[in-house]
This record gives structure tokens, sequence and C-alpha cells, in this order.
């Protein structure tokens, strides 16, 4: 609240100036403190033409002469000792407004709700909102966890501010920003397959579990398929799950192959629990995004989160590269 209170003096300060530019007031105690138009424009590293323009604006602006010229000297007149004190308090505020802003930043605390899908829900947002706590402890979050469409439905009523999902959804009250592509890969249990290498084609022809309706992953299979002349309603669907981690277990147990996000498969594949099945015609990536409102303005702390959010993404791309 002191930053606050601090920052609305100085706009009452600078409004009482405001036929004046910062950079004018610089100029004049410049030349007020070396009693010279030359020695202004070295230490400003301008012409003295330049200088001289503009202490000639400022005197226009203020209706009054600033400094008498005596031959090669100067003297400034009543009116630029008065005008002297304020500008260098002027210029001291607005020096000090960046500084202030900074602090406010390091001083941010309260709840930050983020709405995700479920694998950056799960596998992203925790790690990077442990890095953001470090820097500001203060801040709380609750991440919640549903399907792409539910979370673009929550910030079009402006139940949340800020989302991430791994589908980009028809909705003309939001903005999509890309934030990180991710890789979807076609895994099975060891025993179900051994063929490590197959077309799509071949692919569909075995039992596969899926998500349910409006999961990014389901929209970006479906178009997968779709693209490459597939219906899903053609393919050998073994089950339906609400998770991905259902998936997970289903495909662990035999019931089928499942195509899923590099990121959610990670362990499994490093430990074997899971078997990749490398696609030999096509690739399949698709990209998360930041949703957000169009019509909102995002508080300090929204803000500063997702800029961190921006600098992680390129961190978590180089950790999920096969």
């Amino acid at each position: 609240m002191l930053i606050y209170h601090v920052l609305i003096d100085m706009v009452k300060v600078l409004q009482l100036y405001r036929a004046m530019d910062i950079h004018q007031l610089k100029i004049f105690t410049s030349v007020f403190k070396n009693k010279s138009f030359s020695k202004a424009s070295e230490e400003l590293y301008l012409t003295q033409p330049t200088v001289s323009d503009h202490i000639k604006v400022l005197e226009d602006e203020l209706n009054c002469k600033l400094f008498d010229r005596l031959g090669r000297t100067i003297m400034p007149t009543k009116e630029a000792e008065v005008l002297f004190n304020h500008a260098l308090e002027i210029i001291e505020k607005a020096d000090n407004i960046k500084d202030l802003l900074c602090n406010l930043k390091k001083e941010i605390s309260g709840d930050i709700i983020i709405g995700a899908s479920t694998i950056p829900g799960t596998y992203l947002m925790p790690s990077i909102v442990a890095k953001f706590k470090k820097v500001y402890p203060s801040v709380s979050f609750q991440i919640l966890i549903s399907d792409s469409r539910d979370i673009v439905e929550k910030i079009s009523r402006h139940e949340l501010l800020i989302g991430i999902v791994g589908a980009r959804l028809t909705n003309s009250q939001i903005t999509y920003t890309p934030f990180l592509e991710d890789e979807l890969i076609v895994v099975s249990s060891p025993k179900l397959i051994k063929n490590k290498h197959m077309t799509l084609k071949e692919l569909m022809k075995l039992p596969i579990a899926l998500r349910e309706e409006g999961s990014g992953t389901r929209k970006e299979t479906e178009k997968i398929l779709e693209n490459n002349g597939i219906s899903i309603e053609n393919t050998k669907v073994a089950g339906i799950f609400g998770s991905t981690d259902a998936v997970k277990q289903a495909v662990k147990a035999g019931l089928g192959i499942s195509i899923l996000s590099r990121l959610s498969v990670k362990d499994e594949l490093k430990y074997g629990i899971l078997r990749e099945i490398k696609l030999t015609d096509i690739k399949m990536n698709r990209m998360f995004y930041i949703v957000t409102h169009k019509k909102r303005t995002l508080p300090t702390a929204y803000s500063i989160f997702l800029d961190h959010v921006r600098t992680e993404s390129k961190n978590v791309h180089n950790t999920i590269k096969p």
C-alpha cells in the first residue's frame, strides 16, 4: 500500500508539470548547474543548438525567461531558480518509478488460480509453479484440472482468468497464445505389441484406448486420423477413459494401444513399463496454448506469472526431447 500511495503522489506531481517533458527538464537542470549551454551539451551528448532549442521550447511553454545571456556567460533568472528545485524533484521521482514498480512486483501475494487440461496441469505446471514460488513465496496457487473444452468455457464465463490447454477450440472470446509444442506418440504394453515400427493404417487395426470427448488429446487424435482418411468410428475402440492415468493403466494391462503425450509417459518409457511404437509415415505434434479472455486485463501477479511460464517453456522443451 505504501508503494501505491507513493505512485499516486508521483502522478499528481507529474500532472502539475504535464506541459514539460522529463527530457526538457533534464536539459534545463544541466544548463542551470553548469551555467553553460556548451558544457551541458557535452554532459548530455547533445549538440549545443539542440540544447538551446529545448530551453527555448521550455521558456515558451512556461511563458518566462529562464536564462539571461551575458556575452559568453549565462545567468539563471529568478524563475529558473524556482523551477530548478521542482525539476530535480520531478526527475528524481520519474527515475524512481521503474524501481518502485520492480519492488511492487517483488511484494506480490495472494492467490493465482489456473485452469489446465490434463497434460499441462499434471506434467508441466507443478514444476513451473515450484520455481515461481521460490521467487514469490507469498503467492498461493490453485491448479484446476479439467478437459480443454471445460477450461475454455470457464474463461469465457469469466470463472477463470488464464488456462493452459492442449487444443484450440472455436471461441471468438478467447485469445490463444502458443506455449509449448508437444509430441503425441503411440504406446502399448511390451507384451501386446512386439513390432516397434508401423504405419498409421496398420496401427488402426489394433484395439485403441481413448480419452473422453472434450479432451485435447482426444481432439488432436481425431484430427490426425481424419487428416489421414481414418474415421474414429471405424477404429477398434477398446475403451474410453476420463483421465490420462486411466488410459495408461488400461494400456499397461494389455487392453490396447493408445496415442498419448510423450510428457505423460516419459517415466513409463524410461523404465520399460510401456513401449513406444514409432509411426513410419507421419509425425504427430500438437501445441499447448495459454488461453485468456480478450476483454479481461490480468492482475499484476498473473502477468508476472505468465512471463515466468513463457520463460520456462523453453527449458521444458529441451527436457522432453526423446
